[in-house]
């Protein structure tokens, strides 16, 4: 959402029915030099509390988001479009995710020893970083905020939360979930701000370092305020995550878990599948098998149970969509899916039917830019080097899946890919205990997995001499 110089306040629209679901005061900056000054006295604090004391906190937290889970199911859906009968699998995701960083805390936080030096101790400990500045998005508000908010907590530090426009209750939740929970006051606020306030708090060095989740575009802006500053920024941009189905794949389970991975959110996940490439062998039995399953999606108000695709963000995300299958076809693609099929698509909404285009090449924006709708692109290929090759023609890197019951090829393959993740017969999944990251334009850092510590920790030596 965007603000104008002039706002004083943000205003969700709600994508199922138009309606200002939420609004919200700004921040003053007044008010945001105070909240940091209190996040800075507070850490010092929270520092002070032992890893143990800080995990009793972090999982009485999450208990909080699983007591709650019907409530902030429904606010999820009201904000961002998603079906009611999915939006409760964010509480899990958040809570599974959670669950783990707490476990592995205090192996990935302890004290690293080099061997033995007569006349010496030494050892590295790790240091909190200060202040966590969480800049979240609004397409997954819980999970995506959940990978850097526990640990950052868990390794000491303190948390600046701001919530997207778009979701602004899921960042009150969070700030609900852990004053209940019994987190000393200001170790973590929720904060709404405009884009010159953002980028002010990450140009000033009033934080420690920034964890960012959102497009490319708004990563790049991040990146030039925190340039010259010294602090550090952890970016997690955007994908156009590549799927390739090989010869000996478990067809059935294939077709279903990547109508799944390219349709859950309605397309709006940052690993959702957004081009996938079928040996020739299959191409044929793919398409009429990936899209029948899709034409039984029912794209619907959210809130019916039933309902399995909901609308978009926005409207403009929706143009955005829709002028890429337009230009794909005015360059001889074909769709599979015939929109007037579903009555609330009707061109001029953020509901959008789902599409299937074949007869597609890397010429078309549809398979170069990301989409970040019910979208998706079907390319025939000859071989393995062939879809390595289309596979990485891309600028951006986040996840990979290989469809395929031969292990060692898929680990072969793996290995040529350029992306932060590679899946074998599953996608769209963050596995908690590995890292989450990307490479070339989806950004730089980690969150998740014992790495994630490293990312929002600093190390100290101590070398002292025994006399």
């Amino acid at each position: 959402m965007k603000h104008s110089p002039t706002d004083t306040s943000i205003k969700t629209i709600s994508p199922v029915d138009g309606s200002i679901y939420v609004e919200r005061r700004l921040a003053t900056d007044r008010e945001v030099e105070q909240s940091i000054a209190l996040s800075r006295s507070a850490q010092k604090q929270w520092q002070s509390f032992s890893i143990n004391e800080r995990a009793s906190i972090c999982e009485r937290a999450v208990g909080y988001f699983e007591s709650n889970k019907d409530q902030i199911a429904q606010e999820i859906t009201w904000q961002m479009g998603r079906p009611i009968s999915k939006s409760g699998g964010e509480i899990n995701g958040l809570a599974e995710r959670a669950r783990h960083m707490i476990e592995i805390a205090e192996e990935s936080l302890a004290d690293e020893a080099p061997p033995e030096k007569s006349g010496f101790t030494r050892f590295i400990r790790r240091d909190p970083l200060g202040i966590i500045f969480c800049v979240a998005p609004w397409n997954y508000p819980l999970l995506t905020t959940v990978n850097s908010v526990i640990p950052a907590l868990m390794a000491g530090n303190s948390v600046i939360l701001k919530p997207s426009a778009q979701t602004p209750l899921c960042g009150e939740h969070f700030a609900l979930a852990f004053k209940e929970a019994g987190l000393p006051d200001s170790v973590l606020q929720c904060l709404f701000l405009s884009h010159d306030s953002t980028t002010k708090i990450i140009n000033e060095s009033k934080t420690n370092f920034t964890c960012f989740t959102g497009s490319v575009s708004a990563g790049k802006k991040i990146e030039i305020a925190a340039s010259g500053t010294f602090i550090g920024t952890g970016l997690e941009l955007g994908g156009k995550d590549p799927a390739y189905v090989r010869p000996d794949v478990n067809f059935d389970n294939c077709v279903a878990e990547l109508v799944d991975g390219a349709f859950f959110n309605s397309g709006q996940s940052c690993c959702g599948i957004e081009r996938i490439y079928v040996h020739n062998s299959l191409h044929s039995r793919f398409v009429d098998a990936f899209v029948e399953k899709v034409k039984r999606l029912r794209l619907d108000d959210p809130l019916l149970t039933d309902t399995t695709l909901g609308p978009v963000v926005k409207n403009s995300a929706a143009d955005w969509v829709r002028n890429q299958i337009k230009e794909a076809r005015t360059k001889g693609a074909s769709t599979c899916i015939d929109p007037s099929k579903y009555i609330k698509d009707t061109g001029d909404s953020p509901y959008l039917a789902p599409q299937v285009l074949i007869d597609v090449d890397h010429n078309m924006s549809i398979m170069k830019d990301e989409s970040f709708g019910p979208v998706v692109g079907v390319m025939s290929v000859n071989d393995d080097q062939e879809a390595i090759k289309l596979m990485n023609d891309s600028d951006l890197g986040l996840t990979a899946s290989i469809w395929t019951q031969d292990q060692k090829a898929a680990e072969a393959l793996g290995n040529q890919i350029e992306t932060g993740t590679v899946f074998m017969n599953h996608c769209d999944y963050l596995d908690p205990a590995l890292a989450w990251t990307g490479v070339k334009n989806t950004g730089h850092g980690v969150t998740l997995s014992r790495l994630g510590y490293l990312q929002l920790s600093q190390p100290k030596s101590f070398n002292l001499k025994i006399i």
